[in-house]
């Protein structure tokens, strides 16, 4: 892939924030300071209990929604894809995912609360369990999603699982198949829509189908199944909070992650903390190309 100047891509700084109802360009409201960039990818300064009430307020009042959790991975690649970082502009909140972002926001002197991990999509699932609402569970691989399903519903007896769906490589490129996914989505009528396909399938599909459930949020949840069904294993907390998470994924899936975390993830990442530290114009950081 070239690599484009980042002065040339889709600089999201006036991205619509739904928590706070403002942007950067039109200034704060309601006590928050609206998105905060990390180079050209907006994304909302929000906790995790924030994020869920926003959602479960949304849902309560009849509106749907898109949430993109931004890691270094989703950051470096609307960076170098102009397609892409249009993609995610759309999604209604975008919470950040990962220690990098948290230190790149703080070294440029607008902090983000805290990591939003989408292991608030647990806390959700308790919030959703509380008035009975439903969740639909779309991806991963297989099996995690069933077994997924089954520990969602054992940990949230209110929760109604509307529907498990993990469709074989290339689905979205077969017409009929992909046909009766959709109609398996819509007759859920779920509230939430779980989507573990890995970045940045999941966001293009999202974009997509997410007409499909106007009233639905639908959340880019990666390898969350595996984590909750148990096949792949958290990284201790104190690995969490030290953002060295990524050592310990690397431990356990080596050939699939030492490119991405290595060879495009490291470099991207000191560049970025550079960058942010400075304060420099963000056509001072040469991006690494995917």
């Amino acid at each position: 892939m070239s690599v484009l100047p980042l002065a040339n891509l889709p600089v999201v700084n006036s991205a619509y924030c739904a928590f706070c109802k403002c942007s950067a360009a039109e200034g704060p409201s309601s006590g928050c300071p609206g998105p905060i960039q990390i180079l050209n990818t907006s994304i909302c300064p929000l906790t995790q209990a924030q994020c869920v009430s926003a959602i479960m307020e949304a849902l309560q009042q009849g509106r749907g929604g898109w949430v993109v959790t931004p890691n270094l991975d989703h950051v470096r690649r609307s960076a170098t894809d102009s397609t892409y970082a249009h993609a995610i502009r759309e999604a209604e909140l975008r919470v950040a995912d990962g220690m990098p972002l948290i230190w790149a926001s703080r070294l440029q002197g607008t902090p983000l609360p805290e990591r939003g991990r989408f292991g608030p999509h647990l806390r959700l699932s308790r919030g959703l369990s509380e008035r009975k609402g439903s969740v639909f569970l779309l991806g991963g691989d297989p099996g995690t999603a069933e077994s997924s399903a089954k520990v969602l519903a054992q940990t949230y007896p209110g929760l109604a699982i509307a529907g498990i769906c993990c469709p074989p490589m290339g689905f979205e490129n077969d017409p009929i198949l992909f046909e009766g996914i959709k109609k398996q989505i819509v007759d859920s009528r779920a509230d939430v829509v779980f989507v573990a396909l890995g970045s940045p399938k999941q966001e293009y599909l999202i974009r997509r189908l997410r007409n499909l459930l106007p009233r639905a949020w639908w959340i880019g949840v990666g390898i969350t199944f595996s984590f909750v069904c148990g096949n792949v294993r958290r990284a201790p907390r104190w690995m969490q909070r030290w953002g060295l998470e990524w050592i310990h994924r690397l431990i356990q899936e080596p050939r699939r992650l030492a490119a991405r975390y290595l060879f495009h993830g490291m470099p991207f990442g000191l560049k970025l903390l550079v960058r942010s530290a400075f304060r420099g114009r963000p056509t001072d950081i040469e991006r690494h190309s995917a």
